[in-house]
């Protein structure tokens, strides 16, 4: 028999290896259940934002679903399901933006397809996972003859055979009415503000931190962000004369000696966001950061953010970075693909998705 110390060391070290076994066989069990889980249903990509889904499908533990996903010679788009989806529940992932090669109205298209060639499979429920919804702006009449375009995506999806929507940051959230069937509108809220909390811990144990929110209407948005990050909030009243020009702007809020993050829900053009930046520096901010969920970099965008005043542009990976930003420096992306694959999970199970939305 071994001595009171030895024994008690050799007790300890069998205790831990007892704890590690303990542990090993509730990660192995969570597996099996999630895979159990997730054996029901297929995954498809579209081809608008494949690095989004690949890492939704790895969050997920599946492979990505068999599909030709191609255009024709004339560019016409052609799909093909290679597998069957009888009966199953079918996830297609899809932002509808452009990106170096195709715009968003091909984007669209080709989705509206898949979705549509999925129904005539039998397929036996279509979400359309949707990170980024393009023509969300156009959310109301603004002239006496012009389109409210986000409606008539709305009803071209469920027209195609949609049962359910998947997304991410309206730009105007009364969208979710434009549907008659259900949508998951998730936020990036939790995500940002994990991330925007470690990275500028300091300054919010110093209370230098304060979130601008560039307009009036992201007022109540940014508020949310700054309660939670025990931020001060600021904010930029502006007045356009069209879209993508802003006429004057005037800040509400003090700045002065602060760290500041303009935070937005896309950043298109970036003219708004990078005179955002110069009206914050010229009230005494030390440094001025950038936000926005949907890097939708159109135009002059990338130019305009590589001479702009901030130190860094955070986004999100809803939308592809086109080559232009991802050959500039100032970008830092955070993945969501986590809070999408445990949206699929949980409406797969039907269980409750609340958690992700606050």
């Amino acid at each position: 028999m071994p001595g009171g110390k030895e024994y008690d060391e050799l007790k300890g070290q069998f205790n831990g290896l007892l704890t590690m076994v303990d542990s090993l066989k509730k990660e192995v069990e969570e597996l099996k259940s999630r895979r159990g889980a997730n054996n029901g249903f297929s995954v498809f990509l579209g081809n608008s934002n494949k690095p989004l889904g690949k890492k939704i499908c790895s969050y997920l533990k599946k492979q990505i679903s068999n599909a030709k996903v191609t255009t024709f010679s004339d560019n016409e788009v052609q799909i093909e399901i290679k597998e069957n989806v009888r009966q199953k529940d079918v996830y297609v992932i899809q932002s509808i933006c452009s990106d170096d090669n195709r715009s968003v109205n091909d984007y669209l298209t080709e989705l509206l397809l898949m979705i549509s060639t999925f129904k005539r499979a039998s397929a036996g429920r279509i979400t359309a996972v949707i990170p980024y919804y393009g023509y969300a702006r156009q959310d109301k009449k603004v002239a006496p003859r012009v389109p409210i375009s986000a409606r008539d995506t709305a009803d071209l999806l469920q027209t195609a055979g949609a049962g359910k929507i998947i997304t991410m940051d309206l730009h105007s959230p009364q969208i979710q009415g434009f549907f008659n069937i259900p949508v998951d509108h998730l936020w990036a809220r939790p995500v940002l503000v994990n991330y925007l909390g470690r990275k500028f811990s300091a300054e919010i144990e110093r209370g230098e931190l304060t979130i601008v929110a560039p307009d009036v209407g992201r007022a109540s948005v940014d508020e949310a962000y700054a309660e939670r990050l025990r931020a001060g909030l600021a904010i930029i009243y502006k007045r356009r004369e069209q879209p993508n020009e802003v006429k004057t702007m005037r800040l509400l809020g003090n700045v002065r000696d602060k760290i500041v993050v303009i935070l937005d829900d896309m950043v298109d053009t970036a003219g708004t966001i990078t005179a955002a930046g110069e009206l914050v520096m010229s009230e005494g901010a030390r440094e001025v950061y950038a936000c926005g969920i949907h890097p939708v970099l159109s135009g002059p965008a990338v130019k305009r953010i590589e001479k702009s005043v901030f130190k860094s542009v955070i986004v999100t990976d809803t939308v592809n970075l086109n080559s232009d930003a991802q050959a500039c420096d100032k970008f830092e992306v955070v993945s969501i693909a986590e809070t999408f694959g445990e949206a699929i999970i949980r409406c797969h199970r039907g269980d409750s998705v609340t958690s992700l939305f606050l």
